[in-house]
């Protein structure tokens, strides 16, 4: 293979290509709007699942090795651009956690570093924390990534690559085939061929297989966030408390988050959420409640019917290749995924045991 298209410049997308470029394949990456600006800008940036302890052992794959790898992509994505992605361990608290006694016998059989914090312990270790919780569940290895940043860095070092095209603002209307096999798109700007497509358009993936004649239970999942700021330091750890986080970045800016919502492709955000995720920040740190939100937003998720996202050759669309379906992980599970595929695109060993994410197992003809 020395050519291939990608559509979609999110997260997804983005290390797909550069993972085909340090391969020496030739990357055309076209995105509908700008790159790094839809659901991997707005998330979180945990680098883990909300609840580990829930998902199969596909999901768990793919965090794992993820989670392993961020540090070194950061500092190769900083090494090369000067842009820090900003990856910080700062460890992770659940608070008054129903299912601890789950999560801590799944932690036991997957040896990962989880305990148990007394009352005691978790005001110790976040004094600004509103008062009755009564224990927490602690991970100190887990770390959040400065998304924003991280997608900026990734697409400076993208275009350190000769052999590199970067369309924005560039919608694909369909899929190019001759001779029985996918072989190009066609976008607003034309027609562009190439050896393999790679669909990496989360939310819209479905959109364009069905053009195709094909279906995938891809569907958009709004999620609003509130950001504060604060002083650097003033929130050392992230929190999670009934499905609702506060997460601290280096320079004292505090996300909270987020909704979840199925209202198709609307990403307006709503006085409703933000009173919502208000509470939820006062909950977890009463003193946010003296402070008004500086920035409200809203991202599109690809929600997915069980999160595992596919990963693989389309067998009914030869020469098309999928990577989309991510639901809530797509920044935790980036790093794997996309060197899964290209392992897999260019006949190397998988990283990973790939059946678990096969595209057969989620396409359905219309």
């Amino acid at each position: 293979m020395q050519s291939c298209i990608v559509i979609g410049g999110g997260i997804i997308g983005g290390l797909t290509a550069l993972n085909l470029l340090q391969q020496g394949v030739s990357v055309t990456l076209l995105e509908r709007q700008e790159f790094g600006r839809e659901s991997s800008w707005a998330g979180g940036g945990i680098v883990s699942p909300l609840y580990p302890w829930r998902y199969p052992a596909a999901i768990s794959a793919l965090a794992y090795w993820s989670q392993g790898f961020y540090p070194q992509l950061a500092q190769e994505l900083f090494a090369a651009t000067g842009l820090d992605p900003e990856v910080s361990s700062t460890g992770l608290l659940w608070l008054d956690h129903a299912e601890s006694e789950q999560a801590l016998a799944w932690a036991q059989a997957q040896q990962q570093p989880l305990d148990q914090l007394s009352a005691t312990q978790v005001y110790q270790r976040v004094p600004q924390l509103a008062p009755g919780f009564t224990q927490a569940l602690w991970q100190a290895d887990l770390g959040n990534v400065r998304n924003p940043r991280l997608l900026a860095a990734l697409k400076a070092r993208l275009l350190q690559f000769a052999d590199f095209s970067l369309h924005e603002h560039t919608p694909v209307l369909g899929l190019q085939q001759a001779n029985g096999r996918v072989c190009g798109v066609q976008s607003a700007e034309g027609e562009i061929l190439a050896d393999a497509v790679v669909l990496a358009a989360g939310a819209w993936s479905g959109d364009l297989l069905a053009q195709a004649g094909w279906q995938l239970p891809v569907q958009p999942v709004k999620g609003q966030m509130l950001l504060y700021k604060a002083a650097p330091g003033w929130l050392s750890t992230m929190v999670l408390y009934q499905g609702r986080y506060a997460i601290p970045r280096r320079d004292g800016h505090i996300l909270v988050g987020s909704t979840l919502e199925y209202a198709g492709y609307d990403k307006t955000t709503t006085a409703e959420a933000a009173i919502s995720l208000e509470a939820s920040a006062a909950r977890l740190l009463p003193d946010l409640a003296e402070q008004r939100p500086v920035m409200q937003w809203a991202g599109l998720r690809p929600g997915s019917t069980d999160g595992i996202p596919a990963i693989g050759a389309v067998d009914q669309l030869p020469g098309l290749w999928l990577n989309t379906g991510h639901f809530r992980n797509g920044l935790v599970l980036a790093p794997a995924a996309c060197r899964l595929l290209v392992d897999l695109m260019l006949q190397q060993p998988p990283i990973i045991a790939p059946e678990p994410y096969a595209a057969a197992r989620q396409l359905q003809p219309l």
